[in-house]
């Protein structure tokens, strides 16, 4: 790889993972030159302009020069604190050491400045590398996108299909934000090209309240979808206590109660994004809550 290209150059670790390969493809979209990090090479990434490099991360001298020549580094790295802390750390490390500008570390989440301490784990554990990186010699671009609108589909129990209810915690009027995971990647891919991009960008593709999804699904559907209140905050941080004690110990990114605890800062509030920079690209195409719930009425 010549001069020129490294000038232009993204290191995706994570790559394999649902968002990682949606980052590569965006990138390779746009003609740029990827070289994804890997524990065995992937079928998924063998085509277009992507150099696939396998890596033990605990080998801090070959994860260096497998960064080397990176204009940006981008973590789309999923887990708990030994991926988050550890492995990122290593990779922000190698990154660091091997003279790379600018990294992307794996947030993809709520405003996690802007939720309490102690009250969701991987809001915890991003504050907590937060803080690492900005004690490192590199430049660095969180993208906060609220939940991935994709989890409309039915991963999240918000759109009850079946009784055709949207079923919330406390007040139906809060307003959700929420990101298609191919915006997100679109937008990071532009980003690590963006030698200028500041140390959090906001972003979100559509924002809708409880009632606003029960209205659009009415209107979608041609028949009433109403509103199921299951509790309020108190009630909800009860069951979540709860749930976390009986929960035996797992480096599962998203037990029942992980997802409960999104559900609290979307609910409350505390994790709504404020002062969006969806413009900044000159992205217009944002999917919308409808673009993403219109598939899935039967």
């Amino acid at each position: 790889m010549d001069g020129a290209q490294t000038q232009h150059l993204v290191v995706v670790a994570g790559a394999t993972g649902d968002l990682g390969t949606r980052i590569v493809k965006a990138l390779t979209a746009k003609g740029r030159p990827v070289r994804a990090l890997v524990r065995r090479p992937a079928d998924e990434l063998a085509r277009g302009n992507v150099e696939q490099v396998s890596v033990d991360f605990g080998n801090g001298v070959a994860l260096t020069h497998a960064v080397s020549g990176a204009a940006c580094v981008v973590s789309a790295l999923n887990g708990t604190a030994p991926v988050i802390l550890d492995t990122q750390g290593q990779l922000l490390d190698a990154a660091v050491a091997a003279g790379v500008p600018r990294f992307i570390p794996s947030d993809f989440c709520l405003d996690y400045l802007t939720t309490r301490p102690g009250d969701n784990r991987n809001m915890d554990l991003r504050r907590q590398f937060a803080a690492r990186l900005d004690a490192a010699r590199i430049r660095a671009t969180s993208i906060l996108n609220g939940p991935f609108a994709d989890l409309l589909e039915g991963q999240a129990p918000i759109v009850l299909h079946r009784f055709r209810r949207v079923l919330f915690w406390g007040d139906a009027d809060q307003v959700f934000d929420f990101t298609a995971k191919d915006d997100v990647a679109a937008y990071t891919a532009d980003a690590a090209l963006d030698p200028a991009a500041p140390r959090h960008l906001r972003i979100s593709g559509d924002q809708i309240s409880p009632r606003g999804l029960a209205e659009l699904l009415t209107g979608l559907e041609g028949r009433r979808w109403r509103l199921l209140r299951a509790g309020g905050i108190g009630r909800l941080s009860a069951i979540i206590a709860v749930a976390r004690a009986l929960t035996p110990e797992t480096d599962a990114p998203f037990p029942a109660w992980q997802g409960m605890q999104y559900l609290r800062d979307m609910s409350t509030g505390r994790g709504k994004l404020h002062g969006f920079d969806n413009t900044r690209y000159g992205k217009t195409d944002w999917t919308s809550a409808a673009a993403v719930l219109a598939p899935t009425i039967r």
